[in-house]
């Protein structure tokens, strides 16, 4: 399997090439790039790979942007340290969705994902491009409701009327739009793969905030951001400045 890596870090590289490497020491890593402009010229002068494992977060911007330049005619692996670009990964050639630090079994299930998919296309008579297509295809499910129990009673809480998720002491608190508050038996980690992307982002390890509910985003000290919901003043939510960009492009979607 002839492998393309996109990747800016170096120790990064490292580990994927060392897991693959161990997962099936017959993949070939044909090259390693670290930005969107050398990736988009290396695969218009070079024979596509069978698979393409690319960081989000590169050198020159994201690595979305290489697919708004050329058609990427091989199936993509994405690696990323953030969750909020997991509904956009599997509008391009996704097969699937890693978060750093990369673990081998992770990996390992990605990887036989594809050779799964590939050999129920090639059992059918069908090539690559049919394979992106069913890929392509493929929607994600997100939880619309939330049961959460209020005494003796349990109540359905709508996804759309839920201002933000909040980690306190270990415990998740569901705060409304109605400034009610309930437990959820999720932790935050949980939730970011359940919530649509589009509508939800992870702003630190204490809080997921729903875009309909931001009224105003502040500058604040050493490039962090400080995040005003409408619904909810309990405590001030602050967006790292590694996070920053994330947050600006996800509001600007």
């Amino acid at each position: 399997m002839k492998v393309l890596i996109v990747e800016d870090e170096a120790p990064a590289f490292r580990r994927l090439e060392k897991i693959l490497l161990e997962i099936d020491p017959n993949i070939e890593i044909v090259e390693v790039l670290d930005s969107v402009e050398e990736t988009v010229k290396w695969m218009k002068n070079h024979q596509k790979p069978d698979l393409a494992l690319m960081d989000i977060q590169i050198s020159d911007g994201i690595s979305f942007q290489i697919f708004d330049q050329i058609d990427v005619s091989c199936p993509v692996i994405f690696t990323t340290a953030f969750d909020e670009y997991l509904l956009k990964a599997f509008k391009v050639n996704s097969i699937d969705y890693l978060l750093k630090p990369i673990k081998k079994e992770d990996l390992k299930h990605a990887l036989d994902k594809y050779k799964n998919l590939q050999a129920s296309f090639s059992g059918n008579g069908l090539d690559m491009s049919a394979l992106l297509s069913q890929i392509n295809l493929t929607e994600t499910k997100y939880k619309s409701r939330f049961l959460v129990k209020q005494g003796d009673k349990m109540l359905a809480i709508r996804s759309e009327d839920i201002v933000c998720f909040q980690s306190k002491h270990g415990i998740v608190h569901i705060n409304t739009k109605n400034e009610k508050t309930y437990l959820s038996d999720f932790t935050l980690d949980e939730l970011s793969n359940q919530l649509d992307p589009q509508c939800f982002f992870r702003a630190n390890r204490q809080f997921i905030v729903q875009a309909d509910y931001i009224t105003t985003v502040h500058k604040h000290f050493k490039g962090k951001l400080l995040v005003e919901l409408v619904h909810f003043s309990d405590e001030q939510v602050l967006v790292s400045s590694e996070k920053a960009t994330s947050l600006k492009q996800w509001l600007d979607q």
